[in-house]
């Protein structure tokens, strides 16, 4: 059997002050404050989110709107990439691809976001969002997404 590489665990931080700018990218952004989206841990490359869920997040049928899923897939894989940003660059998402793999029917939904391929003007990254009902945790969605690189205006 041909063993495969690892993806990397470590990047190369271009901004020794990216904590600010993940901050930044959480804190100002409108719509996710609106839908309650909460930032709990990142490192250079990685960010995990959460959401406790309410009713608002929901569809007709009372499993969690695929709208709700894609928004938390898309800024923590976008907040990921911005780790990797230098300074006076912000990341716009310029693709992605979502997975719904099961109705989503829980407490609070988790979201686990890293970085698979850094570059000067495309970031690729994935992101898994599971949904909780007290300890049980379940893979509900998993998104693909291609980030620009862009300069600030």
């Amino acid at each position: 059997m041909i063993e495969l590489p690892a993806l990397p665990t470590e990047y190369q931080v271009r901004n020794p002050n990216f904590a600010a700018e993940v901050e930044r990218v959480f804190s100002q952004a409108p719509f996710v404050q609106a839908l309650g989206f909460q930032l709990t841990d990142f490192a250079a490359g990685r960010c995990h989110t959460a959401l406790t869920l309410q009713e608002n997040h929901l569809q007709q049928d009372g499993y969690v709107h695929a709208g709700v899923q894609a928004t938390l897939a898309d800024h923590s894989a976008g907040t990921a990439a911005a780790t990797l940003l230098a300074e006076g660059q912000i990341i716009l998402t310029a693709e992605f691809k979502l997975n719904l793999l099961r109705a989503a029917d829980g407490e609070r939904l988790c979201c686990q976001a890293r970085v698979l391929k850094p570059g000067a003007s495309l970031i690729i990254a994935e992101a898994e969002v599971f949904c909780l009902r007290g300890e049980h945790a379940e893979l509900v969605s998993k998104a693909m997404v291609t980030l620009a690189v862009v300069d600030k205006r």
